[in-house]
Protein backbone atom coordinates (compact mmCIF):
# COMPACT_ATOMS: atom_id res chain seq x y z
CA UNK A 1 0.00 0.00 0.00
CA UNK A 2 2.74 2.50 1.07
CA UNK A 3 4.33 1.85 -3.02
CA UNK A 4 0.80 2.79 -4.21
CA UNK A 5 0.29 6.00 -2.28
CA UNK A 6 4.02 7.06 -2.90
CA UNK A 7 2.76 6.86 -6.42
CA UNK A 8 -0.48 8.25 -6.83
CA UNK A 9 0.66 11.34 -4.72
CA UNK A 10 4.23 11.82 -6.67
CA UNK A 11 1.80 11.51 -10.09
CA UNK A 12 -0.53 14.77 -8.23
CA UNK A 13 2.37 16.71 -7.24
CA UNK A 14 3.96 16.31 -10.65
CA UNK A 15 0.88 17.31 -12.45
CA UNK A 16 0.75 20.39 -10.43
CA UNK A 17 4.26 21.14 -11.36
CA UNK A 18 3.56 21.01 -14.97
CA UNK A 19 0.93 23.41 -14.64
CA UNK A 20 2.86 25.92 -12.27
CA UNK A 21 6.01 25.73 -14.09
CA UNK A 22 3.77 26.68 -17.50
CA UNK A 23 2.52 29.58 -16.19
CA UNK A 24 5.77 30.53 -14.82
CA UNK A 25 7.19 29.96 -17.83
CA UNK A 26 4.66 32.14 -19.79
CA UNK A 27 4.24 34.71 -17.20
CA UNK A 28 8.09 35.24 -16.91
CA UNK A 29 7.71 34.58 -13.24
CA UNK A 30 10.19 32.75 -11.48
CA UNK A 31 8.61 31.59 -8.58
CA UNK A 32 5.70 29.51 -9.92
CA UNK A 33 8.53 27.96 -12.27
CA UNK A 34 11.16 27.12 -9.82
CA UNK A 35 8.43 25.40 -7.34
CA UNK A 36 6.34 23.68 -10.52
CA UNK A 37 10.40 22.45 -11.31
CA UNK A 38 10.41 21.37 -7.57
CA UNK A 39 7.06 19.74 -7.94
CA UNK A 40 7.96 17.90 -10.60
CA UNK A 41 11.57 16.53 -9.40
CA UNK A 42 11.22 16.13 -5.58
CA UNK A 43 8.80 12.70 -5.61
CA UNK A 44 12.20 11.04 -6.93
CA UNK A 45 14.13 11.68 -3.78
CA UNK A 46 11.43 11.51 -0.84
CA UNK A 47 9.80 7.78 0.28
CA UNK A 48 7.50 8.76 2.67
CA UNK A 49 4.52 9.30 2.30
CA UNK A 50 3.90 12.21 4.69
CA UNK A 51 6.88 14.18 3.93
CA UNK A 52 6.29 13.95 0.67
CA UNK A 53 2.46 15.27 1.52
CA UNK A 54 4.08 17.80 3.46
CA UNK A 55 6.78 18.95 1.06
CA UNK A 56 3.99 19.16 -1.88
CA UNK A 57 1.69 21.19 -0.27
CA UNK A 58 4.56 23.57 0.88
CA UNK A 59 5.31 23.85 -2.36
CA UNK A 60 2.16 24.49 -3.87
CA UNK A 61 1.69 27.21 -0.81
CA UNK A 62 4.78 29.35 -2.02
CA UNK A 63 3.60 31.20 -4.94
CA UNK A 64 0.24 31.48 -3.43
CA UNK A 65 2.29 33.58 -0.52
CA UNK A 66 5.35 34.45 -2.45
CA UNK A 67 4.33 36.81 -5.24
CA UNK A 68 7.40 38.44 -7.29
Amino acid sequence: MHEEATLLWGLLFSSAGIGFAVYGRRQRKPVPLLCGLALMAYPWFVSSVPALIALGVLLVAIPYFLRL
